[in-house]
């Protein structure tokens, strides 16, 4: 398996620190509102990453922080004058809804900035100890002239990140590149004791904490967007590698931008969208299955035609699995007989391993699915035995679990779905919605479903 590292810029052979075990860490939202789809690729992309090394039998410890203490938190609650708790609470419940909607599982810890308030005091100071962090009337920075190679992640030198720095002007700081660990307080912010006086931390010192706390002084991979390689993750692996001397993540994994109708994604544009937003006019399901079908890296487009077209390809699979189903439930022989096909199915899982071990190209992934649909379509038949198909049917519901895709149909069967929707019509009949009963009836026939009036009531059939 090979991953592309941001550190080293070239894909190397993943090796982790511990046979069989995976240590990650992923970058989660500031909760201060609705995270939009740029973030939803990312926290995708690593939910993603994360099932496929479990399917390949390792034992991954998944850690994804929420930054529960932030400005445009404070800002957000004395506008609306509440607490900044009240915010941060309301926006990862909401975070939890929508990563729902979107197939993501919740990480094994999504650790709060404000529940580990000690461990983040505790590495400022031992930052401050070994001479990488120095105070100011309350205030604590880090020295990045102390740490010596700062830069390697963003590949940028001192001088060049100086001389190109837009920086806030702070005379406190020895230089411009400094960054704060701790903040003095403020009237009207919340604020921690500590040896410097009331305050809060700085964004990028949470993240040191909380890997150290909840997955050890190195862990396997670190990842975010590609937004957060400097000055975020730069800050983290000086902070880090600083306080305990030794290498902080041994793969740095970044996920591409996401523009939005060739342009990039901002509310002045009024092309800023929430999943919420999205979900109005789609499944969600359709924008996850649209995400995977480019390689994680790669910048993404998104745009209503592109978005269409996702849709006709998970409606594809989605035809092909329903109607294996059905084949399934009708099938006379239990036991294959002279169908050799079946033998050439675990070329595909073959082949879906060997795409997504190259740094975690979904989109050959995606690819291989459709190929052994193809496969699997031009094989099977009314006649096909039980065992036959259902090998065909475990394996697409397999792969395509992977990416967390099809599981939406197995909640409840296409026959209870038909019934459920026939139902809805007969009482759209009853209070003269004809509207309504005809756009039924028109969706069951385009899925291949005609609807006969008989004595006993309607009776339905496949076409």
């Amino acid at each position: 398996m090979k991953l592309y590292n941001t550190l080293t810029r070239k894909k190397e052979e993943f090796i982790p620190i511990e046979e069989g075990k995976i240590k990650m860490y992923a970058c989660g939202p500031t909760v201060y509102n609705y995270f939009h789809i740029g973030n939803a690729r990312t926290f995708m992309t690593f939910d993603a990453m994360r099932r496929y090394f479990q399917y390949r039998g390792y034992e991954v410890s998944f850690v994804q922080n929420f930054t529960d203490v932030d400005d445009k938190i404070i800002q957000k609650a004395n506008a609306e004058g509440v607490s900044a708790q009240e915010i941060s609470e309301r926006y990862i419940e909401a975070y939890f809804k929508d990563a729902e909607s979107l197939g993501i599982l919740k990480a094994d810890i999504h650790p709060k900035v404000t529940e580990n308030m000690q461990e983040i005091i505790d590495i400022i100071k031992e930052l401050e100890d070994k001479g990488f962090a120095y105070a100011v009337d309350g205030d604590v920075y880090f020295n990045v002239a102390a740490f010596k190679e700062y830069g390697k992640l963003s590949k940028q030198s001192l001088d060049d990140l100086q001389s190109g720095a837009r920086i806030e002007v702070n005379e406190a700081k020895k230089n411009p590149l400094d960054f704060a660990l701790w903040k003095s307080a403020k009237s009207g912010e919340p604020s921690w004791r500590s040896p410097w006086g009331d305050g809060r931390p700085g964004w990028h010192i949470e993240c040191s904490a909380m890997v150290k706390k909840y997955l050890g002084e190195t862990i396997d991979i670190h990842g975010g967007g590609g937004d957060l390689v400097f000055p975020h993750h730069e800050n983290e692996i000086a902070q880090s590698e600083a306080a305990c001397g030794k290498a902080f993540a041994n793969y740095w994994v970044h996920v591409g931008y996401l523009n939005v109708d060739n342009k990039k994604m901002s509310k002045s544009l009024n092309n800023f969208f929430t999943p919420r937003e999205i979900a109005q006019e789609y499944d969600l399901e359709v924008i996850r299955f649209f995400m995977f079908s480019a390689h994680y890296r790669n910048p993404v487009n998104f745009s209503k035609d592109l978005v269409e077209a996702a849709k006709n390809g998970l409606d594809r699979l989605y035809n092909a699995k329903n109607n294996i189903t059905h084949l399934l439930e009708n099938a006379k022989d239990d036991k294959m007989d002279g169908e050799g096909w079946v033998d050439e199915l675990s070329t595909y899982r073959e082949k879906f391993i060997e795409a997504m071990d190259d740094d975690f190209n979904t989109a050959d992934g995606i690819s291989v699915i459709f190929e052994m649909v193809r496969y699997i379509n031009s094989n099977i038949a009314a006649d096909t035995s039980k065992e036959a198909l259902q090998k065909a049917y475990d394996l697409l519901v397999e792969l395509s679990g992977v990416l967390g895709l099809l599981g939406k149909k197995e909640e409840s069967s296409l026959e209870e779905e038909i019934e459920a929707l026939i139902e809805k019509r007969q009482q759209a009949r009853k209070d003269r919605d004809f509207k309504l009963a005809d756009e039924i009836r028109d969706d069951l026939k385009a899925r291949g479903i005609i609807l006969e009036d008989t004595p006993q009531g309607v009776k339905w059939k496949k076409s």
